[in-house]
């Protein structure tokens, strides 16, 4: 994992200036493994939409038919060679205005957070809003998850700060204070209707804090905070309480709260080393709830094997070993805390995610990184993707 960033580091901005950039390439093994989990989701998802009844194409249908991630995908993956192609240090916080579009970009996501909340979820079961914000087109409607678009804005505005020379996160007043209250909005706010996504915010902003050279003490209080606002958020909210208690005891109501869990272990267990065959699923056929979501990872167990399953896990230890090779491969403290956060970002998630389909982790709402059924997940996760390509363009001119 790159160094903690030194302030001889900050004192020298990146030049964005740099003639050499313009024969320099974005990473492809980068674009590769994502387009790799990207076609794979399609697949996948098609095959557990499809299992639970015939594919309609009718137009009041299409937006909810598994062609509508297939596009979604093909998008994002569009989204992410068009960042590749990007100069990433444009977006470096290098003077107070210069950062002005990164804390817009946060702003923005704290913003469409609580703009979510004024929706009242009628299925959580416990308080806050809607994860989604419907959009409506035609006869149907897409969903807009404002947490997606949240965790790259979070990443790429503590990245900027963290990286500039003019901003000390070691002093408490001026520095580490404000940026934990701002990253604590956004964490609560979205913490109110997912829990899980607000855990991972919280860990990242943690971890880019230790690189980006704050005081431990500082880091520790924020932790203790931290924790007791996570407590409440739990006890606040009984369902919450509930996955826990059926987490914890082995003897949870298998037709209750355990249902779907026993399921997804059902599904892992019954796919064996080498899987049922692509498209064979029986868990897909509404035995399984979220199979083409949140639970995608247990599909591809039972279809694939657990032998597919290691090797999606493979395909992600990749993405997340490549994401620190071309941090550690930066030429610039911006690029490297960006690259960091995002690799880290997305193999977190999926390890989240992996851990709550195999029943290591409470259950929780997360979803598998470029492969689960999703609109704005995917194409903000192509997005942040396509950055890390971005930072390749330093690492190449470094090993030139």
């Amino acid at each position: 994992m790159p160094r903690t960033i030194t302030q001889a580091e900050h004192s020298a901005p990146p030049r964005i200036d740099d003639a050499g950039d313009a024969g320099a390439l974005y990473d492809g093994t980068m674009v590769f493994l994502v387009g790799l989990l990207m076609a794979l989701g399609v697949v996948i998802v098609f095959s557990a939409t499809a299992g639970v009844g015939p594919l309609k194409l009718a137009p009041e249908t299409l937006l909810q038919s598994p062609l509508r991630h297939a596009a979604f995908a093909l998008a994002a993956f569009v989204g992410m060679l068009i960042v590749a192609h990007m100069d990433y240090r444009a977006l470096a916080c290098t003077t107070p205005r210069r950062a002005t579009p990164v804390l817009v970009i946060f702003a923005v996501a704290v913003l469409l957070q609580a703009a979510a909340l004024i929706i009242p979820d009628r299925a959580a079961g416990g308080i806050g809003g809607q994860r989604s914000v419907p959009i409506p087109i035609g006869g149907g409607a897409i969903s807009f998850q404002p947490a997606e678009f949240g965790k790259v804005a979070l990443v790429l505005a503590l990245a900027g700060l963290l990286s500039c020379r003019w901003f000390s996160i070691r002093s408490f007043l001026h520095g580490f204070l404000p940026v934990v209250l701002g990253c604590g909005v956004l964490i609560g706010l979205t913490g109110l209707a997912d829990f899980g996504t607000a855990a991972l915010l919280g860990v990242m902003t943690l971890i880019l804090l230790i690189l980006g050279g704050a005081r431990w003490l500082h880091l520790a209080a924020m932790a203790l905070v931290g924790g007791a606002a996570g407590a409440v958020l739990i006890l606040a909210a009984p369902y919450r309480i509930e996955r826990i208690r059926t987490f914890l005891s082995g003897a949870a109501d298998e037709a209750g709260s355990g249902y779907q869990i026993r399921q997804s272990l059902i599904a892992i267990g019954s796919g064996g080393w080498w899987g049922r065959g692509l498209g064979a699923s029986v868990q897909s056929y509404g035995y399984l709830p979220q199979a083409n979501n949140d639970f995608v990872f247990a599909v591809i167990c039972e279809e694939l094997g657990i032998i597919g399953g290691i090797a999606v896990i493979g395909v992600f230890l990749l993405l997340l070993f490549r994401g620190l090779f071309l941090a550690r491969r930066a030429t610039d403290s911006f690029g490297r805390l960006l690259a960091t956060g995002l690799a880290v970002m997305i193999g977190l998630q999926a390890a989240f995610n992996v851990g709550v389909v195999t029943h290591a982790l409470p259950t929780k709402g997360i979803s598998l990184p470029f492969v689960s059924e999703g609109g704005s997940g995917i194409v903000f996760l192509g997005l942040g993707a396509g950055l890390l390509a971005a930072v390749g363009r330093s690492a190449a001119r470094r090993s030139a």
